[in-house]
Protein backbone atom coordinates (compact mmCIF):
# COMPACT_ATOMS: atom_id res chain seq x y z
CA UNK A 1 0.00 0.00 0.00
CA UNK A 2 1.58 3.47 -0.64
CA UNK A 3 2.08 6.21 1.90
CA UNK A 4 -0.17 8.92 0.06
CA UNK A 5 -2.69 8.56 -2.23
CA UNK A 6 -4.26 11.02 -3.93
CA UNK A 7 -7.09 9.86 -6.05
CA UNK A 8 -9.07 12.13 -8.65
CA UNK A 9 -8.77 15.10 -6.88
CA UNK A 10 -9.98 18.76 -7.92
CA UNK A 11 -9.49 21.92 -6.50
CA UNK A 12 -11.57 24.80 -7.73
CA UNK A 13 -11.59 28.76 -6.76
CA UNK A 14 -15.18 30.20 -7.87
CA UNK A 15 -15.52 29.12 -11.55
CA UNK A 16 -11.54 28.73 -12.29
CA UNK A 17 -10.14 24.88 -12.07
CA UNK A 18 -6.67 24.86 -10.16
CA UNK A 19 -6.45 21.41 -10.16
CA UNK A 20 -8.33 19.02 -12.37
CA UNK A 21 -8.65 15.24 -11.78
CA UNK A 22 -5.08 14.44 -10.42
CA UNK A 23 -4.33 10.79 -8.90
CA UNK A 24 -1.00 10.16 -7.13
CA UNK A 25 0.65 7.14 -5.27
CA UNK A 26 3.65 8.21 -3.05
CA UNK A 27 5.46 4.86 -1.56
CA UNK A 28 7.43 5.18 1.71
CA UNK A 29 10.65 6.92 1.39
CA UNK A 30 10.38 7.91 -1.94
CA UNK A 31 11.07 11.48 -3.35
CA UNK A 32 8.81 13.26 -5.72
CA UNK A 33 9.95 16.18 -7.42
CA UNK A 34 6.79 18.39 -9.12
CA UNK A 35 8.05 20.97 -12.00
CA UNK A 36 5.85 22.70 -14.19
CA UNK A 37 5.48 26.37 -15.17
CA UNK A 38 4.42 28.73 -12.84
CA UNK A 39 0.17 28.31 -12.03
CA UNK A 40 0.53 24.79 -12.71
CA UNK A 41 -1.16 23.72 -9.27
CA UNK A 42 2.08 22.67 -7.68
CA UNK A 43 2.18 24.55 -4.56
CA UNK A 44 -1.95 24.09 -4.46
CA UNK A 45 -1.36 20.36 -4.75
CA UNK A 46 0.90 20.47 -1.85
CA UNK A 47 -1.52 22.32 0.72
CA UNK A 48 -4.26 20.22 -0.13
CA UNK A 49 -2.23 17.17 0.99
CA UNK A 50 -1.29 18.92 4.25
CA UNK A 51 -5.35 20.55 4.49
CA UNK A 52 -4.56 23.97 3.90
CA UNK A 53 -7.09 24.32 1.27
CA UNK A 54 -9.79 21.95 0.94
CA UNK A 55 -10.31 19.92 -2.19
CA UNK A 56 -13.82 20.19 -4.01
CA UNK A 57 -14.24 16.48 -5.08
CA UNK A 58 -11.95 13.32 -4.61
CA UNK A 59 -9.98 12.02 -1.75
CA UNK A 60 -6.77 11.80 -0.43
CA UNK A 61 -5.47 8.79 1.81
CA UNK A 62 -2.34 8.26 4.52
CA UNK A 63 -1.75 4.69 4.72
CA UNK A 64 -5.45 3.76 3.80
CA UNK A 65 -7.03 6.19 5.77
CA UNK A 66 -9.43 8.86 4.60
CA UNK A 67 -7.57 12.69 4.92
CA UNK A 68 -9.73 14.77 3.35
CA UNK A 69 -13.63 15.91 4.45
CA UNK A 70 -15.35 15.89 7.47
CA UNK A 71 -14.37 14.14 10.48
CA UNK A 72 -10.99 14.17 10.33
CA UNK A 73 -7.99 15.51 13.48
CA UNK A 74 -6.33 17.84 11.54
CA UNK A 75 -3.62 18.24 14.24
CA UNK A 76 -2.66 15.08 14.00
CA UNK A 77 -3.00 15.19 10.43
CA UNK A 78 -0.23 18.10 10.67
CA UNK A 79 1.74 16.11 12.84
CA UNK A 80 2.11 13.89 10.16
CA UNK A 81 2.68 15.61 7.54
CA UNK A 82 5.04 19.00 7.89
CA UNK A 83 5.32 21.43 5.19
CA UNK A 84 7.92 23.91 4.43
CA UNK A 85 7.53 27.38 2.87
CA UNK A 86 9.37 29.33 0.27
CA UNK A 87 8.97 32.00 3.28
CA UNK A 88 10.69 31.24 6.42
CA UNK A 89 7.80 32.06 8.50
CA UNK A 90 9.68 31.59 11.40
CA UNK A 91 8.40 33.72 14.67
CA UNK A 92 10.65 37.21 15.02
CA UNK A 93 10.29 37.66 18.73
CA UNK A 94 11.56 33.78 19.21
CA UNK A 95 15.42 32.58 19.16
CA UNK A 96 15.95 30.10 16.99
CA UNK A 97 15.67 27.39 19.46
CA UNK A 98 12.28 28.25 20.63
CA UNK A 99 11.11 28.32 17.27
CA UNK A 100 11.98 24.88 16.95
CA UNK A 101 10.47 24.08 20.59
CA UNK A 102 7.55 25.67 20.76
CA UNK A 103 5.42 22.85 18.00
CA UNK A 104 6.83 19.71 19.78
CA UNK A 105 6.44 20.54 23.37
CA UNK A 106 2.39 21.77 23.10
CA UNK A 107 1.53 20.00 20.47
CA UNK A 108 3.75 16.44 21.18
CA UNK A 109 3.86 17.27 24.91
CA UNK A 110 7.63 16.76 24.81
CA UNK A 111 8.97 18.03 27.90
CA UNK A 112 11.44 21.75 27.25
CA UNK A 113 14.77 18.71 27.93
CA UNK A 114 13.60 16.36 25.72
CA UNK A 115 13.09 18.83 23.41
CA UNK A 116 16.21 21.40 23.98
CA UNK A 117 18.29 17.85 23.22
CA UNK A 118 16.26 16.91 19.83
CA UNK A 119 16.04 20.47 18.67
CA UNK A 120 19.95 21.37 19.29
CA UNK A 121 21.16 17.72 17.77
CA UNK A 122 18.99 19.05 14.19
CA UNK A 123 20.73 22.61 14.24
CA UNK A 124 23.96 20.61 15.12
CA UNK A 125 23.38 18.27 12.17
CA UNK A 126 22.30 21.20 9.72
CA UNK A 127 25.56 23.45 11.19
CA UNK A 128 23.36 26.18 13.18
CA UNK A 129 23.69 24.82 16.87
CA UNK A 130 26.11 28.03 17.38
CA UNK A 131 22.74 29.78 16.04
CA UNK A 132 20.48 28.70 18.74
CA UNK A 133 20.34 31.76 20.72
CA UNK A 134 19.89 34.18 17.95
CA UNK A 135 17.37 35.73 16.30
CA UNK A 136 15.90 34.69 13.04
CA UNK A 137 16.61 38.82 11.85
CA UNK A 138 19.88 38.19 12.73
CA UNK A 139 20.01 34.76 10.34
CA UNK A 140 21.02 34.81 6.40
CA UNK A 141 17.94 33.34 3.90
CA UNK A 142 19.43 30.16 3.74
CA UNK A 143 20.20 29.80 7.25
CA UNK A 144 16.90 30.85 8.00
CA UNK A 145 14.91 28.61 5.81
CA UNK A 146 17.39 25.28 7.42
CA UNK A 147 16.14 26.42 10.80
CA UNK A 148 12.33 26.09 9.26
CA UNK A 149 13.28 23.11 7.84
CA UNK A 150 14.55 22.15 11.33
CA UNK A 151 10.82 23.33 12.57
CA UNK A 152 9.01 20.94 10.45
CA UNK A 153 11.60 17.65 11.53
CA UNK A 154 10.61 18.44 15.26
CA UNK A 155 7.33 17.17 14.52
CA UNK A 156 8.69 13.24 13.06
CA UNK A 157 6.56 13.69 10.07
CA UNK A 158 6.04 10.58 7.97
CA UNK A 159 6.14 13.10 4.72
CA UNK A 160 7.43 16.30 4.49
CA UNK A 161 6.60 18.98 2.06
CA UNK A 162 8.95 21.22 0.09
CA UNK A 163 7.04 23.98 -1.71
CA UNK A 164 10.03 26.22 -3.49
CA UNK A 165 12.07 26.33 -0.81
CA UNK A 166 14.58 28.02 -2.42
CA UNK A 167 13.04 30.56 -4.44
CA UNK A 168 13.11 33.32 -2.22
CA UNK A 169 17.46 32.76 -1.27
CA UNK A 170 20.11 34.52 -3.53
CA UNK A 171 21.34 32.14 -5.84
CA UNK A 172 24.60 31.21 -3.16
CA UNK A 173 22.35 30.31 -0.72
CA UNK A 174 20.62 28.05 -2.43
CA UNK A 175 23.05 25.30 -1.84
CA UNK A 176 23.20 25.27 1.66
CA UNK A 177 19.60 24.43 1.64
CA UNK A 178 19.49 21.68 -0.93
CA UNK A 179 22.48 20.33 1.00
CA UNK A 180 19.63 19.26 3.88
CA UNK A 181 17.30 17.97 1.34
CA UNK A 182 20.27 15.40 0.01
CA UNK A 183 20.75 14.64 3.72
CA UNK A 184 17.10 13.70 4.38
CA UNK A 185 15.99 11.88 1.35
CA UNK A 186 19.73 10.14 1.62
CA UNK A 187 18.14 9.32 5.36
CA UNK A 188 14.58 7.74 4.10
CA UNK A 189 12.09 10.63 4.30
CA UNK A 190 9.16 10.68 2.51
CA UNK A 191 8.85 14.19 0.47
CA UNK A 192 7.34 15.96 -2.30
CA UNK A 193 8.72 18.54 -3.22
CA UNK A 194 7.58 21.47 -5.13
CA UNK A 195 10.70 23.19 -7.56
CA UNK A 196 12.37 24.88 -10.29
CA UNK A 197 15.89 23.87 -9.58
CA UNK A 198 15.80 21.23 -12.16
CA UNK A 199 19.57 19.74 -11.73
CA UNK A 200 18.77 19.22 -8.34
CA UNK A 201 15.39 17.41 -8.93
CA UNK A 202 17.14 15.32 -11.46
CA UNK A 203 19.99 14.30 -8.90
CA UNK A 204 17.52 13.56 -5.57
CA UNK A 205 14.23 12.65 -6.95
CA UNK A 206 12.69 9.24 -7.31
CA UNK A 207 10.07 10.45 -9.60
CA UNK A 208 9.50 13.40 -11.37
CA UNK A 209 5.95 14.93 -12.19
CA UNK A 210 5.35 17.24 -14.90
CA UNK A 211 2.03 19.06 -13.85
CA UNK A 212 0.16 20.95 -16.47
CA UNK A 213 -3.18 22.78 -16.02
CA UNK A 214 -3.68 21.57 -12.98
CA UNK A 215 -2.88 17.55 -13.54
CA UNK A 216 -0.05 15.47 -14.30
CA UNK A 217 0.93 15.76 -17.41
CA UNK A 218 4.21 13.26 -17.64
CA UNK A 219 5.92 11.53 -14.66
CA UNK A 220 8.74 8.67 -14.55
CA UNK A 221 12.09 8.25 -13.11
CA UNK A 222 14.66 11.60 -13.67
CA UNK A 223 16.64 10.30 -16.74
CA UNK A 224 13.37 9.48 -18.74
CA UNK A 225 11.88 13.25 -17.75
CA UNK A 226 14.66 15.25 -18.71
CA UNK A 227 16.50 12.84 -20.82
CA UNK A 228 13.72 11.29 -23.32
CA UNK A 229 10.53 13.34 -22.75
CA UNK A 230 6.87 12.24 -24.45
CA UNK A 231 5.29 14.63 -24.42
CA UNK A 232 5.42 17.83 -26.27
CA UNK A 233 4.51 19.89 -23.43
CA UNK A 234 7.11 18.60 -21.34
CA UNK A 235 9.78 18.95 -24.18
CA UNK A 236 8.87 22.39 -25.02
CA UNK A 237 8.76 23.26 -21.28
CA UNK A 238 12.37 21.81 -20.97
CA UNK A 239 13.29 23.48 -23.85
CA UNK A 240 12.73 26.41 -22.52
CA UNK A 241 14.66 25.83 -19.39
CA UNK A 242 17.55 24.76 -21.52
CA UNK A 243 17.00 28.51 -23.72
CA UNK A 244 17.22 30.31 -20.31
CA UNK A 245 20.27 28.02 -19.07
CA UNK A 246 18.39 26.66 -15.95
CA UNK A 247 18.86 22.93 -17.04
Amino acid sequence: MALLEIDNIRKHYGSFEVISGLSLDVREHEVICLIGPSGCGKSTLLRCVNRLEEISAGEIRIHGDRITGEGVDLDRLRRDIGIVFQGYNLFPHMTVLENTLLAPTRVLGLSRREATEKALGFLDRIGLAHKANAYPDSLSGGQQQRVAIVRALMMDPMLLLLDEITSALDPELVSEVLDIVRDLAAGGMTMILATHEMGFAREVADRICFLQAGNIYEQGPPAQVFGDPQGERTQAFLSSLKRAGRL
